[in-house]
């Protein structure tokens, strides 16, 4: 029998191959794998339902990840899918399975950093599971919000000239993480090393505790918006907006002078010797929201007390251009964050 390396196919492969094998059986099965969340419905309103993993050894380090940042972004990943729809996260599910290395004072904080994030997001948690492990630390919430039909944004419906939006800055979290791998190595060689990390503060904590964009879904509704298409960005700005792309089966042209970049991006960058481009374009674990939106919509907008930052635009050809600072357009194929 034929082995074949789940490698060759990569995330989005294996999560194809899963769907080729299952049908829909209800009438109340909107939408099943494909998007952010999945999409059920009631007599009154849309369930959308939305799970994501954390692994040891492969989401996070225990060596500088505190447990309770880590119960925090646990949260924080799920609840983000839901925000990417353009509807409200109400409850979550956690389920965790742990090993005989961590005692109940542990648990303890790994919920607490939960908590904090139901409280700070007005969340029910409404059950879960707990197992024993023998392969580390793992955990996985389900996340369940409630929506309108018509004000769900999908990543399909991008149109010709929508003009593409990105909340925040970028390249923070995927630097915040090269930060704190150096240090760990520097600890390795030299266990006397005590690293000062204050002036990384801001992309440590990207890193360590992201925050879900609820204020941008609460500016759509007090301003009437409904993003055509929406996603967010947890493996990358390039990853991201080649799914738009691809799910809305158009191009799109991006411009670098236009991206969310803070200064200290660029100096960071020089710092760990990368270019500061891939921290941009291809640094995971953003949970920035990109959307579009039509350019009467978007002029009518006010930015003033919201990080919102148009970036390009859609178009009917399928190429990807990212258009340098020195005027070269280049060809967008980068992949973001590489799961398998």
């Amino acid at each position: 029998m034929k082995r074949t390396e789940i490698n060759e196919l990569g995330e989005f492969g294996i999560i194809n191959r899963i769907n080729s094998k299952f049908r829909k059986n209800h009438k109340t099965t909107i939408l099943g794998i494909g998007d952010d969340a999945a999409i059920t419905n009631t007599d009154k309103e849309l369930i959308l339902t939305s799970s994501d993993m954390l692994i040891e050894g492969i989401h996070f380090d225990l060596s500088y990840t505190p447990l309770k940042h880590l119960g925090y972004k646990l949260v924080m990943v799920n609840l983000s899918d839901i925000f990417s729809m353009n509807c409200y996260p109400n409850h979550i599910l956690i389920n965790l399975a742990i090993s005989n290395k961590f005692s109940v004072e542990a648990i303890d904080e790994i919920y607490d950093g939960i908590k904090y994030a139901c409280d700070e997001y007005n969340i029910d948690l409404v059950g879960g599971d707990t197992s024993s492990s023998i392969s580390g630390l793992i955990m996985s919430c389900t996340v369940i919000g409630y929506g309108d039909k018509k004000q769900i944004s999908y990543r399909d419906k991008a149109k010709v000239d929508d003009i593409i939006c990105v909340s925040g800055n970028l390249g923070r979290a995927y630097l915040g993480l090269l930060v704190l791998q150096r240090e760990k190595n520097k600890f390795i060689h030299d266990p006397k090393n005590q690293p000062d990390l204050s002036k990384y503060k801001k992309v440590i904590e990207k890193q360590l505790r992201p925050k879900a964009r609820k204020d941008i879904i609460d500016f759509f509704n007090s301003n009437k918006i409904i993003p055509n298409s929406m996603i967010d960005i947890s493996d990358g700005l390039s990853s991201e907006l080649l799914h738009i792309s691809n799910s809305s089966d158009l191009g799109f042209k991006i411009f670098e002078e236009k991206l969310p970049i803070e200064s200290e991006i660029y100096s960071l960058s020089k710092e760990l010797n990368i270019d500061y481009m891939e921290a941009v374009l291809s640094g995971g674990e953003e949970y920035e929201l990109l959307f579009s939106m039509p350019l009467d919509k978007f002029e009518n907008l006010n930015l003033d007390k919201i990080d919102i930052t148009p970036i390009g635009h859609f178009t009917k050809n399928k190429k990807r251009i990212l258009v340098q600072k020195d005027g070269k357009n280049i060809d967008l194929n980068t992949k973001g964050w590489i799961h398998f």
